[in-house]
């Protein structure tokens, strides 16, 4: 818990970077100290001190401000600078105001000095009153607490609170003592207001009852749709970047809602860019279309033949058939025994058998090792071998699909 005491100090070790004060009441913080001096060349020597870094960490208490300023002998000198604080009625009077103003409540609230509050708060002239171990004590302020002003200024631009510290009044407490008289303003303006939003009493809200069914979630489509067309345009971004995101957040979408599942979850690189190459056919590609190709196709070290393969695939069966392209593998006897049979009685031909893979002149069929066959076919003697139709458990009805 932050106490009064607590929260009526505060130390700065850094200070905001700059020497002008780029705030209204910054700038009229440093013309209370400079109308007090009107010895340009003294002031000139504080803001290079300011601006050298010469000025150590700050603390603020009610009334003062104090710092070490490094000067030309090598122990720093003890500065600072006092303010007179508000006694307690001025502050009554003070936060009344505040309280009684949205606008200066809000301004505050903001970290901003109400103008209305400009008076009330800043120092006057001849009002801040400089003080400074060094040996200058001719016609303050000296140098040292120049610079002490200065940096100080560029404190009360980030956070006016450090004003009102000055003045007497921690924040927290300032703001604690706001919201208590904020709130009796609202009472006192709205005494029998009834309140603008419908209520229900507390136990009735908490009474338990029994929610109606939720309604029957609508269909799903029966597939991704196409993404509208991107003009060109110089200054808008690229149309197939475009065309990429919309039909890649279509696509996850789709999968999330029919299967409840990521599609890119625990997804290789090489198999996204599948995923991602699955979404535009691989007949007939357009100019941008062929780009998207190369583009994954070297991001992958894979040739785009590879790359259109495994899309054909994925738009077979998924990450699945993706698999059953790349990865050949040693099944049980069992699947092949009953499956060449079948295949002969179906009038299929003979097909030779090779690790997971039956083959029979240009068709081909793949066992996955969920238990399902993948069929593809390719031209006579050559065996460039492409995913076609659907997986399914019964290799006849596979290579019908």
């Amino acid at each position: 818990m932050i106490t009064a005491r607590d929260d009526r100090r505060r130390t700065f070790e850094t200070v905001p970077a700059g020497v002008e004060a780029v705030t209204w009441w910054g700038r009229a913080w440093v013309a209370a100290l400079e109308e007090r001096s009107r010895d340009a060349a003294r002031l000139g020597r504080g803001r290079a001190y300011a601006e050298q870094g010469h000025v150590d960490a700050v603390t603020i208490t009610p009334g003062r401000i104090v710092a070490y300023v490094r000067g030309s002998r090598p122990r720093p000198y003890r500065t600072e600078l006092s303010l007179n604080a508000f006694a307690d009625a001025e502050w009554g009077e003070l936060l009344e105001a505040v309280a009684a103003d949205p606008a200066a409540l809000a301004a505050l609230l903001e970290r901003e000095v109400p103008q209305s509050l400009a008076e009330s708060i800043l120092p006057g002239a001849g009002e801040l009153v400089p003080r400074c171990s060094c040996p200058d004590i001719a016609r303050p302020p000296c140098k040292h607490a120049a610079a002490l002003c200065y940096r100080a200024a560029r404190l009360l631009d980030e956070d006016p609170f450090v004003l009102l510290l000055l003045r007497g009044r921690g924040e927290r407490e300032l703001l604690d003592e706001l919201t208590r008289r904020n709130a009796a303003h609202a009472a006192r303006e709205q005494p029998d207001a009834a309140p603008d939003f419908p209520g229900v009493p507390a136990r009735a809200a908490l009474a338990r009852a029994v929610l109606p069914p939720l309604p029957a979630p609508l269909a799903a489509p029966a597939g991704v749709g196409l993404p509208p067309a991107y003009p060109g345009d110089p200054a808008a971004p690229d149309p197939l970047a475009l065309d990429q995101l919309a039909t890649d957040a279509a696509t996850r979408a789709f999968a999330l809602l029919t299967t409840g599942e990521d599609p890119i979850a625990g997804l290789t690189l090489w198999q996204d860019a599948v995923r991602l190459a699955s979404a535009h056919p691989t007949a007939g590609l357009t100019g941008p279309a062929r780009s998207l190709y190369r583009d994954l196709a070297r991001a992958t070290g894979r040739t785009t033949t590879d790359l259109a393969r495994g899309a054909a695939a994925w738009r077979q069966g998924g990450l699945l058939a993706l698999v059953a392209l790349d990865e050949p593998w040693d099944p049980p006897a069992g699947p092949f025994d009953r499956a060449r049979p079948a295949l002969l009685a179906a009038g299929q031909g003979s097909f030779r058998p090779d690790r997971n893979r039956l083959t029979c002149l240009n068709r081909q069929l793949r066992l996955s090792r969920e238990g399902l066959w993948y069929a593809y076919e390719s031209r006579l003697g050559d065996e460039d071998w492409w995913p076609k139709g659907r997986p399914a458990p019964d290799p006849v009805a596979a290579l019908g699909l």
